[in-house]
């Protein structure tokens, strides 16, 4: 019951109390991969404490400790057991471990449907107006916004309007198109998905709704990145002033927006990238993010396992 109260109040602390430290980290701009694999595992690690706190509940330390097979025996019988399936403490810790995964599984499904529904219709409409690329490698559609934006899924692809296409150089365009390449290539939507899900499940709680500004933001802070391996950073810049006002579909994601004038700061002063250190320091950040619910959780069960096996060897 220790550990149970332990992993619940540190869910409690680190969904409250993680976005301000996070926020305050500056370093994420300069490796936003690693920025975004925080916030990632920040929120995995409050719902892993959440659950692992209802399987304490449910399950005494004592019978993870004696093996395997023993936790199957353990967990038969309390399905058989009506009694123990009665108390209070065993139905409150089963009910909120199911309403959890039922919560987040239901979320992310309608999250990922929404967005794959709202893509086929718009990539249908595009069929009819736009036209492929194939120097751009981009579907063209004769609008006079200037947009441009991709397309995620299996199928996914860039789209560039005639707009942009007039009002950008070719050594813009080519930047441009590369940061939306980068963006389908590394299924960023998934990603934001991931944080949207987490948002819509448990409304309110300032972990999640900060991540999912901040992974979007990240996320194209990622991909301004990946483009300028190959292209000119000044040419990043002056294409997303090009592009500010621009307004992409909700279920795309695009080269302009809200983030773009900040980002063209970024472009024109890069900053120094993280030193091995940091990225270690970082990268051990997340592990401990994981594992730490899980490992607090298992304590308990091995030192039960350690203590049994142990005095059934003094035993002998």
């Amino acid at each position: 019951m220790i550990v149970a109260i332990i992993l619940a109040l540190y869910g409690l602390l680190a969904a409250l109390a993680l976005p301000k430290v996070l926020k305050r980290a500056s370093w994420a701009d300069r490796a936003p991969r690693l920025g975004i694999a925080i916030w990632q595992a920040a929120g995995a690690s409050v719902v892993a404490s959440a659950l692992l706190a209802a399987f304490a509940v449910a399950v005494p330390a004592s019978v993870v400790g004696h093996g395997l097979a023993d936790l199957f025996e353990a967990c038969a019988a309390l399905l058989g057991d009506e009694a123990a399936l009665n108390s209070t403490s065993t139905r409150a810790s089963l009910a909120v471990a199911v309403l959890i995964v039922a919560r987040v599984g239901y979320m992310g499904a309608a999250v990922l449907l929404r967005a794959r529904r709202e893509r086929r219709r718009h990539a249908e409409a595009l069929s009819l107006l736009g036209r492929h690329d194939g120097a751009l490698d981009a579907l063209v559609v004769d609008y006079d916004e200037r947009l441009v934006y991709c397309l995620p899924g299996r199928k996914g692809h860039a789209v560039i309007t005639t707009g942009a296409l007039r009002s950008l150089a070719p050594e813009q365009v080519a930047a441009v198109l590369a940061h939306e390449q980068a963006h389908l290539r590394g299924r960023h939507h998934l990603v934001l998905a991931a944080a949207e899900a987490l948002a819509r499940a448990f409304p309110r709680v300032p972990l999640f709704e900060q991540g999912r500004v901040e992974v979007a933001r990240l996320v194209e802070l990622l991909a301004d990145d990946v483009a300028a391996r190959r292209h000119q950073r000044i040419h990043i810049a002056t294409a997303l002033v090009g592009l500010a006002t621009g307004r992409v579909p909700a279920f795309a994601l695009g080269a302009g927006g809200e983030t773009a004038l900040t980002r063209v700061r970024r472009m024109l002063h890069p900053q120094a990238p993280l030193g091995r250190r940091e990225r270690i320091t970082g990268r051990l950040a997340v592990t401990v993010l994981l594992a730490g619910p899980a490992t607090l959780a298992a304590a308990p069960g091995v030192a039960a396992f350690l203590a049994h096996h142990c005095h059934s060897l003094l035993s002998l």
